[in-house]
């Protein structure tokens, strides 16, 4: 992984092998990033998604291996307990072009990935709200 600071955006490039979340939750420690919008294009061969069952209150994973073309990463960064939290979302084409995507909890990168962080001002600290079973955002 390798990245660069531009005013208020960092570029991430992520390697062959590099893991999405724990790279991108390295750079915001490393930069003391607290609030920021992300999105980003690559290529990924191995990765879980979720989609949140309402009536269970947790997540359905689902894991996907083989080549996949990351057409969209999308989410924000946050902070949970005061240290940078990330909530992503991603979509990815496979063979034929069939597209899988849902809440990403971790992935590898099987090429490259090209991943913006466009950071805020600020601060929205996330609080698990027990009625739903998901940590949302809540505004100081």
């Amino acid at each position: 992984m390798e990245y660069r600071v531009f005013e208020g955006t960092i570029v991430v490039r992520l390697n062959k092998g590099d893991r999405i979340a724990e790279s991108l939750l390295a750079v915001a420690k490393a930069e003391k990033v607290t609030l920021a919008s992300v999105s980003g294009i690559g290529a990924t061969d191995d990765f879980e998604v979720g989609v949140f069952d309402l009536a269970a209150g947790d997540y359905e994973r689902i894991r996907f291996e083989g080549n996949h073309e990351i057409t969209a990463l999308v989410g924000n960064l946050t902070t949970k307990d005061g240290a940078p939290y990330l909530h992503l979302h991603i979509t990815c084409a496979g063979e034929g072009g069939r597209i899988v995507g849902g809440h990403l909890f971790e992935g590898r990168i099987s090429l490259t990935a090209e991943i913006f962080l466009q950071k805020a001002k600020g601060r929205a600290e996330r609080l698990r709200d027990e009625m739903l079973g998901i940590n949302m955002i809540r505004f100081e």
